[in-house]
């Protein structure tokens, strides 16, 4: 099994959630709680690196769609970096990839107009 991790860091404005190892039913929700932490504290602009993330499950996915609802009620948003072609088949599979920016790196997320 792989470890699950989360450090949040800040670039160009962009509170930066790094995301390590598996997201599922077990691990989402203090993904979910983590992230909310950071919305209540005041941080408009998240970006979610999941360059080091294995796997995504429906519960990672309700997870990442609730804070983005959340972003956008404060006039916030969200964008995702990831490169993995079967993280990316889970967001195209859901249509999620027409509702979070996916880009291929740090930089092009948090630089993007």
């Amino acid at each position: 099994m792989t470890d699950y991790g989360v450090e949040v860091a800040e670039q160009d404005g962009w509170a930066v959630v790094a995301i390590s190892g598996q997201v599922d039913l077990a691990t989402a929700p203090a993904l979910k709680e983590r992230m909310l932490s950071l919305v209540t504290d005041g941080h408009d602009h998240l970006v979610c690196d999941l360059t080091s993330t294995e796997f995504l499950d429906s519960t990672a996915l309700g997870a990442l769609v609730s804070v983005l609802k959340r972003l956008r009620m404060k006039g916030g948003e969200m964008r995702l970096v990831c490169t993995s072609p079967s993280i990316l088949k889970v967001f195209d599979i859901t249509g999620l990839d027409r509702v979070f920016p996916i880009h291929p790196t740090l930089e092009s997320a948090t630089s993007a107009e």
